[in-house]
């Protein structure tokens, strides 16, 4: 066999696997569509001799490592010191180090991945824990309470739903046991999957929640999702709109730290470690939550834990002196961090109330990190940080005015994600702009080359422009803009953003590439080319189709058609022999 029929051949047979891949995918296995949603349901309990233990997982053939389990079982409990008594609801995140996911669960993944807003994209190294715990006096127990926690493992960002949904759930299992879990579990297997752009109605144990998954695009000023008086009210079981997956109440959680927004909005725009301390893990998962959404719908690329203990796998990672704090968020609880952490340069400590902001006294100032020794230091933010840029004082006035006067927290709330989202926007415009000048011209893009590239991103030339056409035209902000720029780019925020947009062009390219070749005339060329030369065009448009299949490209059918027809034509023109090898 020569290496014009290996080549040939090697082609025929991916195409051949890629066939039987595409069936494998459109066939329904067993917890499908459940896996879709959640990786599974544990319930944590505590035992006098083991401390807190995994009770059981459900579906039972879900495999957790014993650092996963370990993990779950630490954090599915509240700190000792928090004294949650009653029912308590808050999340966590962890790394996932269990098994690799099957290839059928990956392509539907990628499927959801690429067609929704880079913020509420499945996280393939992690897992979301939605935690509902329940501590009450127990006269029959020997510890004398009842502890118990039922808790949803999940990759999806979807703090909102599943914290509604784990709600719904345990409550129900306190009273009637494992058998309500199972049949939990069926109910959502029966769930069609979360496909950006619809709006789903999920049934639930007697209930329906109704979501609207958003697609790419789809990320407007306020909350994601749709609004409650414009829901139809369906016939049957009672319905509950949620009208957002994963928006926290921003100014809710960030009230007590409000007069230092822009500061924290910089700090996390850039990546700087910061700490949450708080008095209980709901508190510290909110403001953990409503920090990263400060700089939507850009994406917060490192890592970040709403909820963090001593007993935490990555503890000691992320609490060493040897080197400098990781840019990461961390919600704590327990007093033991206000010294294990005081080296941190930012550290955010929020209490129980929720009025602090309407103090005009010093405590709305930043403090140094080294007055914070305790815990039980006063609410505020501890940092030596300069903002880049000029304090807002409108936001501020307006958002002061409207605790006074007793303005409803919901528009309060959409005052601020405005702002914030305004401000992001102004930041992101100049880079967005920028990069599309790295494009190549349409006109320059030829069906017999290899698709163009976009362009590599020259940092001092995107500078050049900020003086003449940066934020501060939209924004209205003063500052060193250009200096915040420059730190931006040192962050992995800068980093994963670039990335996605970079594939996002170079498919668009690819998809302008691909029509050039389906109006090309490819005989006319054929004829004045060397057989090789002709073949290597036939694999290379094969090569093309598969990666259409492969990649799930958005491409017209008339396209396709268009190219497998100019494919066959070419394969007849040829002799009889490369003919029969190709047709193969």
């Amino acid at each position: 066999m020569n290496s014009l029929e290996k080549a040939v051949t090697q082609q025929i047979m991916r195409e051949r696997k890629n066939s039987e891949r595409e069936e494998m995918v459109n066939a329904i296995l067993p917890w499908d569509k459940f896996s879709q949603w959640l990786h599974c349901i544990c319930v944590v309990t505590f035992d006098l001799e083991l401390g807190q233990a995994l009770e059981f997982i459900y579906p039972s053939h879900i495999k957790l490592s014993d650092k996963e389990k370990m993990n779950i079982c630490y954090l599915s409990f509240p700190d000792s010191n928090s004294g949650c008594m009653g029912d308590t609801q808050f999340n966590f995140r962890i790394r996932q180090t269990s098994g690799k996911v099957n290839h059928h669960l990956l392509v539907r993944r990628k499927e959801y991945d690429r067609n929704s807003p880079v913020i509420l994209q499945s996280d393939p190294a992690h897992l979301f824990g939605f935690v509902y715990f329940r501590q009450v006096k127990d006269k029959s127990s020997r510890r004398g309470y009842f502890q118990k926690s039922v808790v949803l493992l999940s990759r999806l960002p979807y703090i909102n739903l599943f914290t509604e949904l784990v709600e719904l759930i345990a409550p129900e299992f306190f009273d009637k046991g494992e058998e309500l879990i199972e049949a939990a579990c069926h109910d959502i297997d029966q769930w069609s999957n979360p496909v950006p752009g619809d709006t789903l109605q999920l049934p639930i144990m007697g209930t329906v929640l109704q979501v609207k998954i958003p697609a790419k695009g789809d990320i407007k000023i306020g909350a994601l999702g749709i609004a409650r008086d414009a829901v139809p009210q369906p016939m049957g079981s009672p319905l509950t709109v949620v009208p957002s997956l994963h928006a926290v109440e921003t100014f809710m959680c960030l009230q007590p730290v409000l007069p230092h927004i822009q500061l924290l909005w910089e700090l996390v725009l850039t990546n700087e470690p910061l700490v949450v301390m708080g008095p209980s893990p709901g508190i510290t998962c909110g403001t953990v939550h409503a920090l990263i959404n400060t700089i939507s719908p850009l994406k917060y690329m490192t890592d970040y834990r709403p909820y963090f203990t001593i007993h935490d796998s990555e503890f000691k990672e992320y609490t060493t002196r040897t080197q400098g704090p990781p840019p990461v968020i961390l919600g704590v609880t327990n007093p033991f961090f206000a010294k294990t952490l005081q080296h941190w340069p930012h550290i955010v400590r929020i209490g129980e109330s929720i009025h602090a902001f309407l103090d005009k006294s010093k405590a709305n100032k930043p403090k140094k990190p080294g007055s914070l020794k305790t815990l039980e230091s006063k609410p505020g933010v501890y940092t030596q940080y300069k903002s880049f840029l000029s304090k807002d004082k409108t936001i501020q006035k307006r958002l002061a005015k409207g605790i006074q006067t007793r303005r409803p927290y919901e528009v309060q709330d959409a005052m601020l994600r405005r702002y914030l989202l305004e401000l992001t926007q102004s930041f992101m415009f100049s880079l967005e702009r920028y990069v599309t000048s790295l494009m190549p011209l349409q006109r320059n893009i030829s069906p017999w080359k290899h698709p163009p590239r976009l362009k590599a991103f020259d940092i001092e030339e995107f500078l050049r422009t900020v003086e003449h056409s940066g934020p501060q035209l939209t924004s209205g902000l003063k500052g060193d803009w250009e200096s915040l720029y420059r730190r931006f780019f040192k962050s992995a925020n800068f980093q994963g953003w670039f990335q996605n947009r970079e594939e996002e062009i170079n498919q668009k390219l690819l998809l302008l590439h691909l029509e050039a070749l389906s109006e090309a005339d490819l005989l006319k060329w054929c004829n004045e080319r060397e057989e090789v030369e002709v073949v290597d065009l036939v694999l290379k448009l094969r090569e093309r189709l598969n990666d259409i299949t492969e990649r799930n490209l958005p491409v017209k059918p008339e396209l396709i058609q268009k190219l497998h027809q100019g494919t066959e034509s070419i394969i007849r023109s040829l002799p009889e022999d490369l003919r029969g090898v190709l047709e193969k």
